[in-house]
């Protein structure tokens, strides 16, 4: 089927835009021989693996399932890291990933032990937020409990002279959805504070957050950074971006089922930011939608609602060239990220399908879900 013949909801990943990003991904790998790791928090739409694998190093995951999930459907190198370890999952851990992160170094006296084909990091903290007014993306907020500080780090050393006696590499993560002129700010925090220790080190993570397949990111410059680590400290060099794999390589297909008009012309959806989008209330943002502008820009201005009984669950104003009807369908933009891996059932509202847009523009099904994956959850 072709897109506007699919039903609705459903989200669709479109494999060229998703090439498209993992090429430009594989430019940096080649340029500089650093290893770039899917991070699966973001997309873990397992279907697509072979084809991220054809160009990507391995993936990443925050915990056991999605490790589990890396090493199943990826089967390339696999990493782990968590705030913090359960007992009963460490092992098996240690089992199917090849770097596993620590958080702390109580955790590190825990659980850290030789193990073959598993080598052991620690997340530090920098102290050095680019984020901006967002605090819940902040890592490197007042109080966070993401990554070692340095004073706690050489606290650590001072206790114990063993500390880092299983530990091979350091990982930081500070970003979300920026430029390699943060990640510039970000290295020469770390390298003023943790330059030291990583010329004993075999590798250096710097997490996620590149927005490398944006079309206005600095390429050139993360080539040069990532150099630049790599030779000054002789250490492999990983990242492990999430919404760059696939960034603006996804739709939300929704229908519209009927509209409300008090005081405000309101679109109900069969679509829900609350189930389906939740970073749009919980970020907030605006997500883009396709042939649409803001508010009052076009012709014809609809508040975009859904079918749910939460007042709240506004996706946002938009304005149309032409007047909307109950029957259309509108095509939500960049939504293969942070979609599906944090979709919801709420209200008894279904999780919509999932399909595949192949380069030609053809849809094949992936997914369909029902009333059992609802009543199953509970």
């Amino acid at each position: 089927m072709r897109i506007n013949e699919i039903p609705t909801p459903s989200y669709v990943i479109d494999e060229k835009k998703l090439r498209e990003n993992c090429e430009i991904l594989k430019r940096v790998m080649d340029e500089t021989g650093c290893k770039i790791l899917l991070a699966q928090k973001a997309f873990s739409a397992y279907s697509e693996y072979p084809l991220i694998g054809r160009y990507l190093a391995g993936a990443t995951a925050s915990g056991l399932y999605e490790a589990r999930l890396g090493k199943e459907e990826m089967g390339k190198e696999n990493h782990v890291f968590a705030p913090a370890f359960k007992p009963s999952e460490f092992e098996e851990l240690t089992t199917i990933c090849d770097h596993l992160i620590f958080n702390s170094f109580s955790q590190v006296k825990k659980f850290a032990k030789p193990v073959d084909g598993c080598s052991f990091g620690i997340r530090v903290n920098p102290e050095c937020s680019t984020q901006g007014d967002h605090a819940i993306y902040d890592p490197c907020a007042k109080g966070s409990r993401l990554g070692v500080t340095l004073a706690n780090f050489e606290k650590a050393l001072l206790e114990d002279t063993d500390a880092l006696k299983y530990i091979d590499g350091i990982h930081f993560h500070t970003l979300c959805e920026q430029n390699s002129d943060d990640l510039e700010t970000t290295l020469a925090a770390v390298e003023e504070k943790f330059g030291k220790y990583l010329h004993n080190m075999k590798w250096l993570n710097m997490g996620g957050g590149h927005h490398i397949s944006r079309d206005d990111y600095d390429v050139d410059k993360l080539v040069k950074l990532i150099n630049h680590m790599k030779e000054t400290y002789d250490v492999e060099v990983y990242l492990e971006p999430g919404e760059a794999v696939a960034l603006n390589a996804g739709y939300l297909v929704t229908e519209v089922m009927d509209i409300v008009d008090n005081d405000i012309k309101t679109l109900i959806l069969d679509a829900s930011a609350a189930c389906h989008m939740p970073d749009v209330l919980e970020m907030p943002y605006r997500p883009p939608l396709k042939n649409s502008g803001e508010a009052n820009e076009k012709a014809f201005t609809y508040r975009l609602s859904s079918c749910t009984c939460l007042a709240g669950d506004i996706i946002g104003d938009y304005s149309f060239d032409s007047e909307v009807k109950p029957g259309d369908k509108l095509y939500f933009e960049d939504m293969a990220i942070y979609s599906m891996v944090k979709n919801n059932t709420f209200n008894g509202m279904g999780l919509p399908s999932i399909y595949a847009m192949d380069e030609a523009g053809d849809c094949r099904l992936i997914k369909k879900f029902g009333y059992e994956d609802f009543k199953c959850r509970l």
